[in-house]
Formats: structure tokens, C-alpha cells, sequence
């Protein structure tokens, strides 16, 4: 796979949607693609209308930095070594879970964000897109 399409993330979605329901949350999906662009947002009936600025921009963090949103929880904490990242990048950096990096040998080729629940719920649904991807061939 070259680069994250449309089609990667219809599937990413849909299996993060699957969870979504499974737990019975209404979420907000967003996949990006390697430089942070949006490739395709969804938001289930009744998602909350602040998930989908918030399932984006866990989903720029972690293409930005390379990394899931959640290993940022500790360093930004008042006190900590990163206290304040989440006010640079025009705001634009989540400090919780939720948003995933999608990486293929070894390279970060996108993200998944997942907004709508409490954090582990989020987590857990944005787990299930990135196991779709891992199952991707």
C-alpha cells in the first residue's frame, strides 16, 4: 500500500464504527493521511458535534508526533516536562487517547482519531480500526 485512500479508510471506519456499536457509544471517526490531511471523517447519529474537531485532531497528533495521543498524558500534566504542548500548534495537539498512528513498515502513513466517549472508550474503538489495518494486506 503507497498511500492511505479513500477505500483503507471506508474499512478503517467501518470496523471502528462495528466496536462503536458494540459498546454503544456514538462516536466520531477521522482518518488522515501521512502530512495530517483529512482523508474521511464519519459521525454516527448522535455523536457530539465537538467530536469532530476533537476525533481530527487526535488523529493530526498522532501523525504530527508519530505517536498514539495517550503517551502524551503524563509528560503534559501541570508540572511535567511537555506541561503546555496542547496550547501550541494552534491548538491543535490532544494530550489523551484516542488517536492512533497507522504505520507500515515501519513508517507512520496516517492516523485514526476516535472522539465521543470516555478515553478508554475512544481508545478502544480507535484499537479496532488500527486492527483492520494491521489485517490489511
Amino acid at each position: 500500500m503507497e498511500k492511505l485512500n479513500l477505500e483503507m479508510a471506508k474499512k478503517l471506519i467501518d470496523a471502528a464504527e462495528a466496536e462503536s456499536r458494540n459498546i454503544g457509544v456514538q462516536m466520531v471517526i477521522t482518518i488522515v493521511d501521512d502530512g495530517g490531511n483529512l482523508v474521511a471523517t464519519h459521525r454516527m447519529d448522535d455523536a457530539w458535534l465537538a467530536s469532530v474537531d476533537i476525533a481530527h485532531n487526535k488523529a493530526w497528533t498522532s501523525v504530527a508526533l508519530k505517536m498514539p495521543t495517550s503517551n502524551l498524558e503524563e509528560a503534559t500534566v501541570p508540572n511535567s516536562e511537555l506541561w503546555g504542548l496542547n496550547t501550541t500548534n494552534q491548538g491543535k495537539i490532544v494530550v489523551f487517547g484516542g488517536g492512533l498512528p497507522l504505520e507500515k513498515e515501519g513508517k507512520v502513513v496516517g492516523a485514526v482519531g476516535v472522539s465521543g466517549g470516555a478515553v478508554p472508550q475512544d481508545v478502544q474503538v480507535a484499537e479496532a480500526a488500527l486492527k483492520a489495518f494491521e489485517n490489511e494486506k
